[in-house]
């Protein structure tokens, strides 16, 4: 369990000035944290104004570089042993802080889990089907693959931090990671209202992105998971059109042959990609 004056709660910020500081509020009146660190990713308005005056220490960014660059920023200045990230829009409680903090140590990342309900519609269609994927290939449930809500040890997220992109998709990169690298992470379900102003995730471009990040990460710790079926369907197509022709026309046609012979190549990179992965691992 970790104590709140070991905890670091950074706090990524863009152009939230109408929300932040009754979020650095609550943030404080929670508990005696070891510090509470807005992290102003070049905002154009008050934000870190009045981050300041709510009361938290305040590191600004010259210019916007993404959300997922402001967390990387907390965690390198974080002092604490814990780091605990919520954003700034106010759809976070405040009051579920000590509960993700509390799991810390069990766990080495905690994660709010938010009820599909609690998001918007298409959005919530979206996490699920990239839930869905991100479970298969890392054979664990994940209920929410993109909550920007969670606690972890600053270590292992300092271990992480090369491989986390500047933009949103940070937060599924971390959970990605924690989990093929063999670290404990749990989820545990919070309330999410909803957020002050408008939000700046795109679905299209942000949800392309996210789909890129799973298989990065996925291929990055377990090749695979991600090369095995795009042979086995190659070699089943192949050896079905195969089939097919030479029961049709008596012969077997060049088609089914270069979708075998891709098949073979893509399991081989597959396998070379298996033993550099687990190379990279070792101590």
């Amino acid at each position: 369990m970790a104590d709140p004056s070991q905890v670091s709660v950074i706090i990524p910020a863009y152009n939230e000035q109408d929300a932040i500081a009754d979020v650095v509020a609550r943030v404080v009146g929670q508990g005696r944290w070891r510090e509470v660190l807005v992290v102003d990713d070049g905002s154009t308005d008050l934000t870190a104004e009045r981050a300041e005056r709510a009361g938290a220490r305040v590191v600004r960014h010259p210019y916007n570089k993404g959300n997922g660059a402001a967390a990387k920023t907390g965690i390198r200045e974080a002092k604490g042993e814990v780091v605990l990230l919520l954003d700034a829009d106010g759809q976070h409680d405040p009051q579920d802080m000590l509960r993700l903090a509390d799991a810390v140590g069990a766990s080495d990342l905690v994660i709010g889990a938010r009820a599909a309900r609690d998001q918007p519609a298409v959005r919530a269609l979206g996490n699920a089907i990239f839930q869905a994927l991100a479970s298969w290939l890392t054979h664990r449930p994940i209920p929410d693959l993109t909550s920007g809500f969670r606690a972890a040890r600053r270590d292992r997220m300092v271990e992480i931090l090369h491989l986390l992109p500047n933009g949103f998709s940070y937060t599924t990169t971390s959970c990605l990671a924690f989990l093929k690298a063999g670290h404990n992470v749990a989820f545990l379900p919070v309330v999410a209202r909803p957020r002050v102003g408008t939000s700046k995730i795109r679905p299209l471009r942000d949800g392309t992105k996210f789909l890129l990040i799973i298989l990065k990460i996925v291929t990055l710790y377990s090749p695979l998971r991600v090369f095995f079926p795009i042979a086995a369907v190659s070699f089943l197509l192949g050896l079905g059109y195969g089939i097919w022709n030479l029961w049709a026309h008596g012969k077997i046609p060049m088609g089914s042959a270069l979708l075998i012979q891709l098949a073979v190549v893509v399991f081989l990179f597959g396998l070379i990609s298996e033993q550099i992965a687990a190379g990279q691992e070792r101590p």
